[in-house]
Order: structure tokens, then sequence, then C-alpha cells
């Protein structure tokens, strides 16, 4: 077997909730990319569940990385939602790492993704990526679940953690 074939699935099992959840959550969103760490069984590494707009699904186990069609029906019951509305890409300048986005705009993007964490369970983390005008310079927000660290902007190399206390 050729070892850079890409083995194509029908299902990751446990997984495919998290996979109806990333896809809807890109699709409600405008994120152009969804990812999740998700712990799986004891003796097990986490998996990583990535979502890209226009890709196939790709999930790594660890051992062997496996890919879905995007729009592969499922047989999962998904994961609550949270509420998120798609923004226009925002204004940056990653030199200076500034951001010029609508009022609360990146704080209702941070909010989503923190409950799109939540909603994963125990200490997984969910990172979404949204479009900018800079292409190589897309804005990501990274959460983790339980909320023991805080949500980290990043716009292209750099990052940023949330003050703690915002809500």
């Amino acid at each position: 077997m050729d070892e850079d074939a890409i083995e194509l699935v029908g299902s990751v099992g446990p997984l495919d909730g998290v996979v109806v959840a990333l896809r809807e959550f890109l699709h409600r969103s405008g994120a152009v990319r969804a990812v999740a760490v998700v712990d799986r069984e004891p003796g097990e590494g986490p998996a990583v569940v990535d979502c890209a707009r226009l890709a196939p699904i790709e999930v790594d186990f660890g051992d062997r990385v496996v890919h879905l069609p995007h729009s592969i029906e499922l047989d999962a019951t998904p994961l609550p939602l949270p509420d998120v509305r798609q923004l226009p890409p925002f204004e940056v300048d990653a030199a200076t790492a500034q951001i010029a986005a609508p009022l609360g705009g990146v704080a209702h993007l941070a909010g989503a993704v923190r409950d799109l964490a939540a909603a994963l369970g125990g200490r997984n983390v969910a990172m979404a990526q949204f479009a900018t005008n800079d292409p190589d310079a897309p804005l990501a927000i990274t959460a983790r679940a339980d909320g023991s660290e805080p949500i980290v902007l990043a716009l292209g190399d750099e990052e940023f953690p949330m003050d703690p206390g915002w809500p």
C-alpha cells in the first residue's frame, strides 16, 4: 500500500458528532477553517479533526490520518452549537497586529469559539480561522472547553491571549 495514499472513510465512529459540529460551525460562522483537538479513550492520544472550507475533513488519530468527504451525511447527534453570525473579512495589519472589525465583532467570534469548545466538553480545544483582507494573516481564535486557559487570538504568526476577565 502506498504510504502517501489518503484513506477515505465514511465514518470516524465516536468522532462523527465532532465532525458534524465543526462543519456546521464552519458554515454558520463563515470561518475558513474549524479544528478540534479531542481527547479519546485512556491510553489513546488526542485526535485532531480539521474541517476547512471546500476541502475534505481530515481526522488525525496520531497513528493514521483519514479523510471524509466534506458533504458526507453522518448518523450523529449534533452537539449544541452557539449562535454565531457571519461577519465580513476583518481589515488587518499583521505587521502592527491591528484589527479593524465591526464593533463587538472579534468578541462575538471569540465567544462563539469558546462556546464551541464548551460543547466539545472535557479539556478539548476548538480553533477557528476567519478571513481577513490579508490572505497570509487569517484571524485564528482558540479556546479550551473547560476555560482553564485564556482564549487566544492569532494574527499571522503573532498570538495574543485575551484578558482572563473577558466574559
